[in-house]
């Protein structure tokens, strides 16, 4: 039985990873080791074993750096109260937040300026949840699903907003902004849609994936939301689908009787990783691999002034 692995496209680091993860690298190479990082720069084991390896110390609680060191804050965004209490003890800082979380937290803080109360649809606990609801000192409301939209309770619900987490599945919040409105007729949205380029690429692109495979592997980290929307959306399709973090969590009898394996990796897997969990199929009887094609991405960020290349 001839079997064949179908790679996803587009898969794999965006340009916000890319630049928190060469935000951290070059301060180690600029101010030498320890660089201190509040939270997973991104959420994925790999690369954080990597830069810890090189001198990354990965921190939750600001008072576990030194006076006057160099902080960098993850991908995921930070409260302001951590900005404030950073700056309160003399840390050089260098913030990591993707460009497309601090447009959700300048749009939080327009709203609430206006007196608007917002609803963020998210995951309780993440830390872009926690950041981004952090912008704001009140009339701010966590809801994860519909039935949270059932229970809301608001303090205005004529001047009502709402903002996302930027890795939410696109169909998830696109049920709870329906609730939203049913419940809130004059509920306001943000002036673009916050879930990441990124993020609905790569949901698109594994939706075309599980329409042509019988299987799908994402490859991500347990704590990376848009590796599990990635999953759950393959699922979705009515496909077998799994998540790993390495080629070692594959199971052989996932492949029994499967000819088309779909491959896709979340937002902050590397592709080396990939490239393993491919080597590893290939080794249980699959006879080739072929690209899909997908959306080409262009986007890059520039890194904070300070850390960016001088120009000779």
């Amino acid at each position: 039985m001839n079997k064949t692995i179908m790679l996803a496209n587009p898969r794999g680091f965006c340009a916000g990873v890319d630049r928190a993860i060469a935000i951290v690298e070059r301060a180690i190479e600029r101010f030498g080791a320890p660089i201190y990082v509040r939270h997973e720069v991104v959420h994925n084991r790999f690369v954080v074993d990597q830069l810890r390896e090189k001198g990354a110390i990965f921190i939750e609680d600001l008072a576990d750096v030194p006076v006057g060191a160099v902080l960098i804050y993850s991908a995921h965004g930070v409260p302001l109260s951590v900005r404030q209490e950073a700056e309160r003890r003399g840390l050089q800082v260098y913030d990591a937040t993707c460009p497309l979380v601090t447009k959700v937290h300048v749009e939080v803080k327009r709203m609430h300026k206006a007196g608007m109360d917002i609803v963020m649809i998210g995951h309780a606990g993440h830390p872009e949840v926690e950041g981004t609801m952090g912008q704001v000192p009140d009339r701010m409301y966590l809801v994860e699903n519909v039935g949270d939209v059932a229970k809301l309770e608001v303090e205005h619900p004529e001047a009502l907003a709402y903002v996302s987490q930027t890795t939410l599945s696109v169909d998830e919040t696109r049920d709870i902004i329906a609730a939203l409105q049913a419940r809130f007729p004059h509920v306001a949205s943000p002036k673009k849609d916050d879930i990441c380029y990124a993020t609905q690429n790569r949901q698109d692109a594994v939706k075309v994936l599980a329409d042509a495979c019988d299987l799908v592997i994402v490859v991500g980290s347990p704590n990376s939301s848009n590796s599990n929307r990635l999953r759950e959306v393959a699922a979705l399709k009515g496909v077998a689908a799994y998540m790993v973090d390495n080629a070692s969590q594959l199971d052989a009898a996932w492949f029994d009787g499967r000819t088309r394996i779909g491959v896709t990796a979340g937002a902050s897997a590397p592709e080396v990783l990939v490239r393993a969990v491919i080597d590893r199929i290939r080794a249980c009887g699959v006879d080739a691999v072929t690209e899909l094609p997908g959306v080409e991405e262009r986007t890059s960020f520039a890194l904070p002034p300070g850390l960016r290349e001088e120009k000779v």
